[in-house]
C-alpha cells in the first residue's frame, strides 16, 4: 500500500483553487512520480461560499487556520494567502510546530525571507517556494539545482506579464498606457488595483529573491531600485524603435564583488535580443553562469494552472524527501548557513550605463548646443541625435541617444537642463541595456 503525505492549504483564492485542482486531477500521475500519495485533507479559506473553478468536500473546508496547524498528521502546510500579516504568523505558527512550508508569497520572502529561512532551520523543517518566482517556469529549481555548479553572473529579464502586456499593446497599436492598462484590465491581466504590477514592485520582489539564490547572500529589498512604466510614452516606443530597441519593464541583478545591482525599471533592449521579442503576458528570464553561459527560460509567469503546478512540484519536493525519511534534504538558498552572506546592493548613483533622453525644447537655433555643453560638462558624450517633428507650438522632442556614462552625472545634468528656459518640461530619461549596440547607424543633427 502507498504511503500517504498529508498537506494542509491555507487559501483558496485564484493560486489555491489551481493547486487543489492539480492535486485533484492529477492524484495519480503524482503518486506515479511521487511513489506516495498526496492527500489534501483539510483547505482554510475566509469566504467558502463563493464560486470557484473547483469544488472540494465541504468536509475539507474550514475557516479556522488552527484545523491545519493543530492537526498532528498534516506534515506539509500550503500558504496562499498572500501578502505579509497573518501569511508570515501562519507560516513561523507551522514552522515551530515541525511543519514544512511550501508558499508562492514572493512580496513576504522578498521582506522577510531571511527570517523564516533562520526559523526553518532552527526547526529542522523545509521551506520551499518554487511558485513565488515565474509562475510555472522552473526558476527557482534551476538555480537551486540546475546550475548549482556555476558561479552566477547575471539574472535579468521581463517577471510580470501584466507590465509586459501593456507594454506589448503600447508598441503594437501605438496606444497610451492608460488604455492599455484598461484592457489588461477588461481580459483579466491586471487588478483592479495595479499598482504593485506597472510601478515595478511585483518584478522587484522578484529579482530580490532571485538574487539571493544567485548569490548566496540576504538582499535588503529596501535597497533595490524600483522604477515602472507608467510614465512611458507612445513617443518613446517609437523613438526606441528608430534606435533598434524595444521598451520591457526588465528586472536585473548582477554580481559586482562584494556588492550586487539589483534594479527593475524600463530597459531599452535591442531587438534582436530574446527577450525584445518576449510580449504579452508571458515573461521570461535570462541566467548567465560561468560554466554554462547564458541560458534563458520562458513562459507564463502568473494564472491559476501554471504557479498551481510549481506549488504541486513542491510539494512533490517535499514529500520524495519524506517518503526517503529525509527532513531536511537541502537548505532553502542551496546553500549552507554559514556561506549566506548580506551583500550591499550597489547604489544606483554608481551604475555606468547607456542612456536615451528625451528633451521637450522650444524649435530654435543654438538649443542642441546648451543641451549638449550641458552634457559634455558632466562627462557624459552623445552617440546620436534625432529629431522629429513639432509636437506642439513652439516645442519638439529632442531624442539623444549617449555612450556609457555614469548615473550619478546623468541626474546632475538633467536637473541642470530641465532648469534652462529652452525647455518646456521634464526631461524623459530610459536606461538601455546591450548599450554597446546603442544607436549604431542612427545619427540625424539638429542644427546647432
Amino acid at each position: 500500500m502507498m504511503k500517504e503525505i498529508q498537506v494542509g492549504l491555507i487559501g483558496l483564492g485564484t493560486v489555491g483553487s489551481g493547486v487543489a485542482k492539480v492535486l485533484f486531477d492529477n492524484a495519480e500521475v503524482l503518486a506515479q512520480r511521487m511513489g506516495g500519495k498526496l492527500r489534501l485533507k483539510k483547505i482554510v479559506d475566509l469566504d467558502l461560499d463563493r464560486p470557484r473553478p473547483v469544488k472540494p468536500p465541504r468536509k475539507m473546508l474550514s475557516t479556522r487556520v488552527e484545523d491545519i496547524l493543530g492537526d498532528k498528521g498534516i506534515q506539509i502546510v500550503v500558504e496562499l494567502i498572500g501578502g505579509m500579516e497573518p501569511a508570515r504568523t501562519f507560516i513561523l505558527a507551522a514552522i515551530s510546530r515541525g511543519k514544512h512550508v511550501v508558499t508562492a508569497n514572493k512580496a513576504l520572502l522578498a521582506v522577510h525571507g531571511s527570517e523564516l529561512f533562520r526559523a526553518a532551520a532552527a526547526h529542522g523543517v523545509n521551506i520551499a517556494f518554487e511558485g513565488a518566482v515565474g509562475g510555472g517556469i522552473p526558476l527557482i529549481r534551476a538555480l537551486r539545482e540546475g546550475l548549482v555548479a556555476n558561479r552566477i553572473d547575471h539574472v535579468y529579464g521581463i517577471l510580470n506579464g501584466t507590465a509586459n502586456y501593456i507594454l506589448t499593446r503600447m508598441t503594437r497599436e501605438g496606444t497610451t498606457f492608460a488604455a492599455a492598462l484598461q484592457e489588461a484590465q477588461a481580459h483579466g491581466f491586471a487588478e483592479a488595483d495595479p499598482r504593485l504590477d506597472v510601478e515595478g514592485v511585483d518584478a522587484a520582489h522578484k529579482i530580490a529573491i532571485l538574487s539571493a539564490l544567485a548569490y548566496c547572500c540576504e538582499v535588503d529589498f529596501e535597497q533595490v531600485y524600483i522604477e515602472g512604466i507608467t510614465n512611458i510614452d507612445p513617443v518613446d516606443i517609437q523613438f526606441a524603435a528608430d534606435f533598434g530597441y524595444r521598451i520591457k519593464l526588465l528586472a536585473i541583478s548582477r554580481c559586482d564583488g562584494d556588492r550586487i545591482e539589483v534594479r527593475v525599471h524600463p530597459t531599452m533592449i535591442h531587438r534582436d535580443h530574446m527577450l525584445a521579442k518576449v510580449e504579452g503576458v508571458y515573461n521570461a528570464i535570462q541566467i548567465s553562469g560561468d560554466a554554462v553561459g547564458d541560458i534563458m527560460l520562458y513562459g507564463l509567469g502568473a494564472g491559476m494552472m501554471p504557479t498551481g503546478s510549481a506549488v504541486a512540484s513542491d510539494l512533490v519536493d517535499l514529500g520524495r524527501n519524506l517518503l526517503a525519511g529525509v527532513r531536511v534534504r537541502m537548505p532553502p538558498l542551496a546553500c549552507s548557513e554559514e556561506a549566506i552572506v548580506r551583500r550591499q546592493v550597489k547604489p544606483m548613483d554608481e551604475l555606468v550605463l547607456t542612456y536615451y533622453f528625451r528633451f521637450s525644447a522650444v524649435d530654435r537655433p543654438g538649443v542642441l548646443s546648451k543641451i549638449a555643453g550641458i552634457l559634455g560638462n558632466h562627462d557624459i558624450s552623445i552617440a546620436a541625435v534625432i529629431q522629429k517633428g513639432r509636437q506642439e507650438k513652439g516645442s519638439v522632442p529632442v531624442v539623444m541617444m549617449t555612450h556609457e556614462a555614469r548615473e550619478r552625472d546623468v541626474r546632475l545634468a538633467l536637473a541642470e537642463i530641465d532648469k534652462l528656459p529652452v525647455v518646456t518640461a521634464p526631461t524623459r530619461l530610459i536606461r538601455v541595456e546591450d548599450g554597446e549596440r546603442a544607436a549604431e547607424g542612427v545619427s540625424e543633427s539638429l542644427s546647432a
